[in-house]
């Protein structure tokens, strides 16, 4: 298979997965399974290919920027890379999805956390720990109050 259609089958199968996960509330079990799994797993398995066969004899490295560019300007690499994101980034929104629902975090918040995560990785995260974090400040106010 060429890195193209590689590159082009795993981002396909990732945005299925984001759809499923923003149809979440009327399927959880099946966005639980499809997005944060079996989805997750594929994509693993793909990286895990490239990475067994192209990591030997490639430049550059993580030991400095300049070494992680060095090594990023190799297609089958840097096609490595890209979908290491798109697997964790999908994995981390269906843990979203996953926490939203066992916490009562409605999902109304969730919805604008799901494609900063899946754009910009670390953003969606944060906005969900934001939200998740007054979701528990709240709760907590809520116990204190109805205790009294």
């Amino acid at each position: 298979m060429e890195n193209a259609q590689i590159f082009s089958f795993a981002s396909t199968t990732a945005l299925v997965g984001w759809i499923i996960l923003l149809m979440s509330p009327l399927i959880p079990r099946i966005a639980e399974w499809v997005s944060g799994r079996i989805i997750p797993i594929i994509l693993s398995v793909g990286y895990t290919a490239l990475i067994m066969v192209f990591w030997t004899g490639v430049d550059g490295g993580f030991g400095s920027l300049e070494d992680a560019m060095t090594l990023f300007r190799q297609p089958e690499i840097a096609l490595a890379g890209w979908i290491h994101y798109l697997a964790f980034d999908l994995f981390v929104g269906a843990w979203e999805c996953r926490t939203a629902r066992k916490e009562s975090i409605p999902f109304w918040l969730v919805l604008p956390c799901l494609p900063l995560t899946f754009m910009f990785g670390p953003v969606g995260l944060l906005l969900f720990m934001t939200f998740r974090a007054i979701n528990r400040i709240r709760g907590a106010s809520n116990e204190k109050a109805t205790a009294i």
